[in-house]
């Protein structure tokens, strides 16, 4: 970076110590980014938003408590010059087709290398469209006009343990211990889990589960 340039400011909200704590070394390391706060909550967010002049935003919103991307939506609107960088440890085709649907074209897995982390930053700078490797193939389904109704219960792997964890009986704060993540991010799991598969009940996801496969009819007999 030139030295007269000024530092691209960048807010990360993600809960997950190692992830942001990787992001901070490698942004800071490339000498053009300046990352102005880590959030772990979305007033945190939104304040920061509102109070700091940042420029690009990254965030896994399932690990804090958003409640869908219906939310990231109204941030994107109420803040029309914020570019963001979602990524995730895994998307499924609804919610690839529903993060399309609010305007929400720059996606990558936690998978993802440094390499593909800078040019990922750099299309999402330059209000290019930029997915993971990994999601094209569901980007192009997504886009060949099929019925989003096709990606109900596809569940992310976070979510299926989750749902295990359910199972067992364990409340919210046991799986937050359990998975050390938040109780907000617990709840918002839940409420994506619900909402994806069509329950609305634990013994409805119990059963839902069953016939899925998720968990061992030996272990429940209802």
């Amino acid at each position: 970076m030139n030295v007269n340039e000024t530092p691209i400011q960048v807010l990360i909200a993600d809960s997950q110590f190692l992830i942001t704590e990787s992001l901070k070394f490698i942004l800071q390391s490339e000498g053009r980014f300046n990352v102005n706060k880590v959030v772990t909550e979305k007033s945190e967010l939104i304040k920061a938003l509102k109070t700091e002049n940042i420029s690009l935003l990254i965030l896994d919103h399932l690990m804090i408590d958003i409640s869908g991307i219906s939310e990231l939506k109204e941030i994107k609107i109420s803040f029309p010059h914020l570019k963001m960088l979602v990524i995730s440890n895994s998307i499924s085709k609804a919610d690839l087709h529903e993060l399309n649907s609010a305007g929400i074209n720059d996606i990558i897995l936690k998978t993802a290398d440094k390499e593909e982390l800078i040019e990922a930053i750099d299309s999402t700078l330059k209000g290019k469209k930029y997915y993971s490797n990994e999601l094209l193939d569901l980007l192009f389904e997504v886009n060949e006009k099929k019925s989003p109704i096709e990606g109900i219960g596809q569940l992310t792997i976070s979510e299926i343990e989750i749902v295990r964890l359910i199972s067992d009986g364990l409340t919210t704060k046991e799986i937050a211990s359990r998975k050390f993540i938040s109780f907000h991010t617990v709840i918002t799991h839940r409420k994506n889990i619900f909402r994806k598969l069509g329950v609305t009940s634990i013994s409805e996801l119990i059963m839902y589960s069953i016939k899925a496969g998720w968990i061992d009819t030996i272990e429940y007999h209802i």
